[in-house]
């Protein structure tokens, strides 16, 4: 499975954007699909996932992100979105989607080394 991340921007506090996470390749439908964004000089962190729906397709946020963020998947279409609204200054970095194995327990979703496959970033750039 190979992941790639585009519909990053530069956009006002306040904007909404939709990020795509395109697979290609077998089996990305039992991928748990996660977010993850870092900015200048910060580590990478955590900003939504979801579980394959053979395992309830729960999704889980950042407190930072919970309520603004909707994080979706298309299976028909092999995709997963990134859903942001009332986007903010602080939300400005390069955003990452991943893909965990279904297998991975709740207490890792957040994690990073729990994703073993990576598209390249998406920047996003909020301005105030």
């Amino acid at each position: 499975v190979q992941l790639q991340a585009f519909g990053g921007g530069l956009v006002q506090a306040g904007d909404s954007l939709r990020l795509t996470c395109a697979a290609s390749g077998p089996s990305f439908s039992t991928y748990n699909l996660g977010w993850f964004r870092q900015a200048p000089g910060k580590e990478r962190e955590f900003v939504a996932a979801i579980r394959v729906r053979q395992r309830g397709g729960t999704t889980y946020y950042a407190d930072s992100v919970k309520g603004r963020f909707t994080i979706s998947r298309d299976y028909a279409k092999d995709t997963g979105y990134l859903q942001m609204n009332s986007l903010k200054p602080e939300d400005t970095a390069v955003y990452y989607c991943a893909a965990a194995p279904q297998s991975t327990i709740t207490s890792s979703i957040p994690t990073a080394r729990a994703y073993t496959i990576w598209g390249q970033g998406t920047q996003v750039t909020v301005s105030s």
